[in-house]
């Protein structure tokens, strides 16, 4: 059996990790779900469970993953016969997030080419789901084919192919050093672009402002340790499984 390829370098194996938590999750989701959950409370609760949670269990799953350099399946049978099934269960989430993680890439890709032009006009959702998507009254009333969607997944699917094809180093390292810097140096624009347009403080004000009569309200704790999840990408399938662990001095 061969030997399991490793990383090459640190930083490479930081911007894969920061490429795999930094998605739908942290850059649509936060905003509006601090904005739902009390604003400034919904963060401060939301950094209560990054640290009582979100680092904690991340960095027991690095743990585990060096000590038993396997597949999430075989790390867990290396672990406990019984708990395979939970590795299985991993890869399965894990296709169905590649899955429409491309698709909405695809989608990211075509509106780059729109936006020199801005063909969303004045009715952008209007232009989305009928000129774009080109939707349909069902599931089961197949449109004709699609170009402006199928030219740029075929084009995404294969840079995810021909990353994951070349290994590790070779693959997935180099693609996250070059694209994660460009990713942060585009947060930073689109930023610093954003709060310098009219409205921007009462935009602020009104995401991250506090509303204190929600402190206690579990919805907002809820959603706050949900949101976790998502940015970090820690599965909720190792969720019992780890607490588990804890309680048993793993």
């Amino acid at each position: 059996m061969g030997q399991r390829e490793q990383w090459g370098t640190r930083f490479g194996f930081i911007m894969a990790a920061v490429g795999s938590a930094v998605g739908l999750g942290n850059i649509w989701r936060f905003p509006y779900m601090a904005a739902d959950n009390g604003g400034g409370i919904f963060f401060l609760c939301y950094l209560f469970a990054l640290l009582t949670a979100g680092i904690p269990i991340m960095i027991l799953e690095f743990g585990i993953g060096h000590k038993f350099r396997g597949g999430a399946p075989l790390t867990l049978a290396r672990m406990n016969r019984k708990w395979e099934w939970l590795g299985w269960w991993q890869i399965l989430v894990c296709f169905f997030i590649a899955v429409y993680y491309v698709v909405v890439i695809a989608w990211a890709l075509s509106y780059v080419g729109f936006s020199f032009t801005q063909a969303w006009g004045d009715a952008p959702k209007d232009f989305f789901f009928g000129q774009y998507l080109k939707l349909t009254g069902g599931p089961f009333e197949l449109g004709g084919l699609n170009t402006q969607i199928l030219v740029p997944l075929l084009l995404v699917w294969s840079v995810a192919f021909i990353s994951i094809y070349a290994g590790v180093k070779a693959g997935i390292e180099r693609v996250a050093k070059i694209l994660i810097p460009v990713l942060f140096f585009m947060v930073v624009f689109i930023t610093v672009r954003g709060i310098t347009l009219p409205g921007a403080a009462a935009g602020l004000n009104f995401l991250f402002e506090p509303d204190f009569s929600r402190l206690l309200d579990y919805n907002v704790w809820t959603a706050a340790y949900g949101q976790i999840f998502f940015d970090l990408s820690i599965l909720l399938c190792y969720y019992d499984y780890l607490c588990q662990l804890f309680a048993q001095g793993f």
